[in-house]
């Protein structure tokens, strides 16, 4: 690696997302050769889009690098949106690399260079379905992962607040789901009695968590509403710790979307086998949902790491904004 990466910069690529944003210098390859982090989120600039909060977020993070060559910028994420710096329609499933390149659409900075934003994705149908940011993690996975690249069908786990489960077949995403399930934890957990008789605990609690995930499995024959009782019933029966109580909530929940997506695939003829996994995101939460599909299914899910920057690169590269690059004198 360069002393100084920007001698063989060729593109500066955004992960900008509600409340982050991350930005990497990338050389023609696709290497990564230097990255910063900021709280300037999407929601936390000021609104509207057009007092310049975007604008000034950018110029803060990039400018020294814009201000020693001229690189061309994609963004992916929230900075799409409606909230966002300028809003890039969504592309319709199925999609692939192709679409999101020539959906790009650019917006002006301040310093004059175009930020060329990605756009999401919308599954049309009696109940729609969004995404921002996640195509181009799903859509990184797939041009880095050999399995992935050679395998029919794939589904993606991507945990967070609402986590998506993606179909890939035929190297297309062709619909996804989306749960609630890590506002709704935020949500019991803060603002119902369920959270009242919960401690905080000084580590995970795994046997815990997989009670919550077994409950549902075993117990959960008449929904998630039926069940998050138990983790105040437990604990006043002297069966759940407090400190304990988190964990199995997490687990009840997590165990309630897989089994949603078991019924899925159930009506549909599949099997959790005959599709190649993948988790992508936060560690620690992937290690939970590892842990659960372990549990319940036997899977071993690998972990996918770096599918944003590989998603950011190739949709540049098969949009042409490669190659642009160049010194400033």
């Amino acid at each position: 690696m360069d002393t100084d990466p920007i001698q063989s910069a060729a593109l500066i690529g955004l992960d900008w997302g509600t409340t982050s944003l991350r930005a990497y210098l990338f050389d023609g390859d696709g290497r990564v050769l230097a990255s910063r982090t900021s709280s300037m989120g999407v929601m936390r600039l000021p609104r509207p889009a057009d007092l310049g909060g975007c604008d000034d977020a950018f110029e803060k993070l990039c400018g020294d690098w814009l201000e020693a060559r001229a690189l061309p910028v994609i963004a992916a994420g929230m900075v799409g949106s409606v909230q966002g710096w300028k809003e890039a329609p969504y592309v319709r499933t199925p999609a692939d690399l192709a679409p999101l390149a020539r959906g790009l659409v650019p917006v002006r900075s301040g310093r004059g260079v175009d930020v060329h934003i990605v756009p999401g994705l919308l599954q049309d149908g009696a109940l729609p379905n969004v995404m921002r940011g996640e195509e181009t993690q799903v859509l990184g996975a797939l041009v880095s992962d050999d399995a992935l690249r050679r395998s029919p069908r794939a589904l993606l786990g991507l945990p967070g607040t609402h986590s998506k489960w993606v179909f890939v077949e035929g190297g297309q995403v062709t619909r996804f789901f989306t749960f609630m399930t890590g506002e709704v934890f935020g949500v019991l957990r803060e603002h119902t009695i369920l959270g009242r008789g919960m401690q905080p605990a000084d580590e995970p609690h795994d046997a815990a968590f997989l009670r919550g995930v077994d409950t549902a499995r075993h117990h959960g024959q008449a929904g998630v509403l039926a069940t998050i009782f138990s983790t105040r019933t437990l604990g006043l029966t002297g069966q759940l710790p407090a400190r304990e109580q988190a964990d199995y909530l997490s687990g009840l929940l997590i165990g309630h979307e897989l089994a949603g997506l078991s019924a899925v695939l159930s009506a549909e003829g599949f099997t959790w086998p005959d599709w190649t996994l993948g988790l992508i995101g936060d560690v620690s939460l992937c290690r939970r949902y590892r842990m659960a599909l372990a549990h319940a299914q036997g899977l071993d899910v690998p972990m996918l790491a770096q599918t944003t920057e590989h998603g950011l690169f190739h949709i540049a590269r098969e949009a042409g904004l490669l190659g642009a690059a160049g010194a400033l004198s």
